[in-house]
């Protein structure tokens, strides 16, 4: 009874990882094959603009699409680290009291798992308020509400996991609370930087936090108070034309997100190896 039950049990396993893994590779495994293949007949959509018409069958790519992207949340992830390890230090002891961060962990939880739409409608709200069109400053807002919450949970775990002895024995020898902090921080590098990686390729992929607030430029920004938009945004423009040759497009966009992700991940592999020389011994 025991060895059917193991062998019912190592079934159920296997059905289940089969059952997540399936979809997972046909999407990818068609992304690639079709968005590879329109990237090698018409490699030039990466450097082109679109064109008149574009969404109609019209010349041009979405290389505004691409650099709107990086422009929205490269800052983004810049002002939300920041705010995010300063947040994560003053959730340590040495700061503030266990309940009150606990307190501040709950709603940071929160926010973590609010729909970015969410975000997306408070800019948009906002921008009504003070009569403004949807811009790329107000985008570079939104991904920066959508990416705090996850950088910071990343870096107060990480510091928390920090031994305990490191910061008994750095105020033991008389440093001061923000210096503790500094050295606590290098312990933590790892996961702070998993932590940034990782809020950036949310906020790389999100649409529905920037489709309500950037508008849908068809060219490049050329300020800050300008419309722009977003690989996502493209992608759910293409995906929904008329045409195959546009719809193609929208594979090949979306080859290119899952690029990034795969860059990213790297990238996040070897800081991590790299910085875990700090938390070694």
């Amino acid at each position: 009874m025991k060895y059917l039950e193991e062998k019912l049990v190592k079934f159920l396993m296997v059905f289940s990882v089969l059952l997540t893994l399936t979809p997972l590779i046909l999407i990818i495994g068609i992304t690639v094959v079709k968005g590879g293949g329109a990237l090698i007949n018409n490699p030039e959509i990466l450097i082109k603009v679109p064109g008149p018409k574009y969404l109609l069958g019209g010349e041009g790519g979405f290389f505004h699409a691409i650099m709107g992207s990086f422009y929205m949340v490269l800052p983004a992830t810049i002002i939300a680290s920041l705010f995010a390890v300063a947040t994560a230090i003053f959730l340590q002891l040495d700061y503030s009291s266990r309940i009150y961060a606990g307190y501040i962990r709950i709603i940071l939880d929160i926010l973590w798992g609010t729909p970015s739409i969410i975000y997306g409608v408070f800019i948009l709200v906002i921008l009504i308020f003070l009569q403004q069109r949807g811009c790329l400053l107000a985008g570079i807002f939104s991904l920066t509400l959508l990416e705090f919450p996850i950088i910071t949970r990343y870096a107060d775990e990480a510091i928390s996991c920090v031994p305990k002895e490191i910061r008994e024995n750095t105020y033991s020898m008389g440093a001061t609370r923000w210096e503790t902090s500094v050295i606590k921080i290098r312990y933590a590098l790892p996961g702070i930087i998993a932590g940034i990686l990782i809020g950036l390729g949310r906020g790389l992929g999100d649409a529905a936090a920037v489709i309500f607030t950037t508008g849908t430029g068809n060219s490049l920004p050329g300020g800050l108070l300008q419309s722009a938009t977003a690989l996502p945004v493209i992608i759910y423009q293409q995906a929904n034309s008329f045409y195959v040759s546009v719809r193609d497009q929208a594979y090949a966009a979306s080859f290119l997100l899952i690029v990034l992700f795969f860059i990213i991940n790297v990238i996040s592999r070897h800081f991590y190896a790299k910085f875990s020389k700090y938390v070694k011994g």
